[in-house]
């Protein structure tokens, strides 16, 4: 099991994140950090042979109501998945949202467009993984996705903090109970019900000893998604999701 660590969009603070960990996550796509206008050299540099995953943009919703409009999603994600191979990614996560989330026959559009894009990844050499964003408004619900990653086969990217935020721990126990089987990417940070969020493990209400019992055999990635460039922070919160996944970091 690997451990590494998002980096948003800014490959200055990539640059100088820890080297402890074993790869970075890179947000990529308009307007900020386009992948043709990275410069190969300087995230090898950067990467110092650390493995490379992205994360596709969040404000592009994954299924519109209007066909051409879906088309050109897709054809924009295929864009940016082939070059995120060409940079030598592994993994993309990919935002499982909506234009109406509470439409269930609309739910057959959602299916289609997550498995073309996941179709694309696989062109492109990268595993593209759905992450649950059920906590926002366009996103689909975690019940929705799990079904829908099934039904897809699509990897998921089960971010732990935006599942406290939808339903509690219990969503957190439900989903993995369910669905853990389809997961090969995890987003690890802590969460607080008043509204703080991506803070560092153990600074919130999410029970990471249900990862620990649920996830035991875990053999995928782990990302650290918290919100701070505090490196005593950073590593305090890896190695407290690597103690309860049974790994050393």
């Amino acid at each position: 099991m690997d451990i590494g660590l998002t980096v948003g969009d800014d490959l200055d603070r990539l640059e100088a994140s820890p080297a402890r960990f074993d790869f970075y996550e890179l947000g990529v796509g308009e307007p900020t950090l386009v992948p043709g206008d990275i410069d190969p050299d300087r995230l090898d540099d950067a990467l110092d042979g650390r493995d490379l995953l992205v994360r596709l943009p969040y404000s592009q919703r994954l299924a519109t109501y209007v066909p051409e409009v879906n088309d050109a999603i897709v054809d924009y994600q295929r864009r940016l998945l082939k070059a995120a191979g060409d940079l030598g990614a592994e993994k993309a996560v990919l935002h499982a949202t909506s234009a109406d989330r509470d439409d269930t026959e609309f739910r057959e559009v959602a299916a289609d467009q997550l498995r073309r894009v996941a179709d694309a990844g696989r062109e492109a050499g990268v595993e593209v993984v759905v992450e649950n964003v059920g906590h926002q408004h366009a996103g689909l619900q975690l019940s929705v996705l799990g079904d829908l990653a099934r039904e897809t086969d699509t990897p998921i990217c089960f971010d732990v903090g935006h599942a406290y935020m939808e339903g509690d721990n219990k969503a957190v126990k439900r989903f993995l109970r369910s669905h853990g089987d389809r997961i090969s990417h995890l987003h690890c940070h802590d969460v607080r019900r008043r509204g703080d969020t991506h803070l560092p493990v153990g600074a919130g209400e999410v029970d990471y000893g249900i990862v620990e019992s649920e996830l035991g055999d875990f053999d995928g990635t782990v990302a650290l998604e918290v919100f701070t460039d505090d490196e005593t922070l950073l590593l305090d919160s890896a190695e407290r999701v690597a103690a309860r996944l049974g790994v050393d970091f």
